[in-house]
């Protein structure tokens, strides 16, 4: 994005404020990720960061719910679901920067989702869990690291997801062999 000029700078701010209002309203309408903050910080108030994660992680509690009782589900279906939830995560995130949300929903997630859907990945040929290993792992790996940066306070938010996830991808072989090669703790243990 470049600076901009002084001079424009200055003509920008003699401008009558009703013709402000009218370009500054074009330009927002025009950042969908700008217009969600917007909302959560002006409308909301700010205040209902945990309300809106505890409503996030209901409605993924209930969709991944749904699934494991879908005898159709397999792990391409999964790994869109999960990608589906992690990318309403990242709005959440976007809009009210809950960086422990962010910590806890995810985990939550995948936790979830591979406690849930258990018996039918170990159904799966290897072949078909091809695409879901390396995302869970990774995304995993990814989150964990994030989860080691917070304040110690946060942790009782998301040690029993850390610790359920850890275990369910140490029992899965395919995962297993990915996470010893990437180095992924067998407990979460901080």
């Amino acid at each position: 994005m470049s600076k901009l000029d002084e001079q424009l700078k200055a003509a920008i701010i003699r401008m009558p404020a009703a013709e402000k209002d009218k370009i500054l309203l074009r330009l927002i309408a025009k950042d969908e990720k700008l217009v969600r903050r917007l909302i959560f910080e002006l409308l909301e108030g700010g205040e209902t960061r945990d309300e809106r994660a505890t409503a996030l992680r209901a409605e993924i509690a209930t969709s991944l719910t749904k699934s494991a009782a879908s005898n159709l589900i397999t792990p391409g279906y999964l790994l869109l679901e999960l990608r589906h939830w992690n990318a309403r995560i990242n709005e959440h995130v976007l809009a009210t920067k809950d960086k422990s949300g962010e910590v806890s929903l995810t985990l939550f997630m995948l936790a979830e989702g591979l406690r849930l859907h258990h018996s039918m990945l170990r159904k799966s040929s290897g072949r078909r869990t091809d695409t879901l290993v390396p995302y869970v792992v990774k995304r995993t790996s990814t989150i964990l690291g994030k989860a080691k940066k917070l304040h110690e306070d946060y942790f009782i938010e998301f040690r029993h997801d850390a610790q359920t996830l850890l275990e369910e991808i140490w029992g899965f072989r395919p995962m297993a062999e990915l996470a010893e090669e990437l180095g992924l703790a067998r407990y979460w243990d901080l």
